[in-house]
């Protein structure tokens, strides 16, 4: 279990990384990022971990990558102005 937490957090790391690489210009400060994209995958692997259970690394591995994904998506800010449908 230790290495599924190490990989999992490993992971979060790289996406983060990759992310603010890509996105720096949409992406609100590095601290927020590289927080949020290990705290995601450290969560997306315990959730997948209770819900698969002992045995499936790869499986609790890819949910991690997952809810980090989903996690550091929710940062991403529009590019732009935003346009609204009613004037107030």
């Amino acid at each position: 279990m230790i290495w599924v937490t190490l990989g999992s957090a490993l992971l979060g790391l790289g996406l983060s990384g990759a992310a603010a690489q890509l996105l720096s210009h949409r992406l609100p400060s590095y601290r927020t990022v590289f927080t949020a994209g290990p705290l995601g995958a450290l969560f997306g692997a315990y959730l997948t971990y209770m819900a698969l259970g002992p045995g499936h690394v790869l499986a609790t591995l890819a949910g991690a990558l997952l809810v980090a994904a989903v996690l550091l998506s929710l940062l991403v800010r529009p590019t732009g102005r935003l346009h609204r449908a009613m004037p107030s």
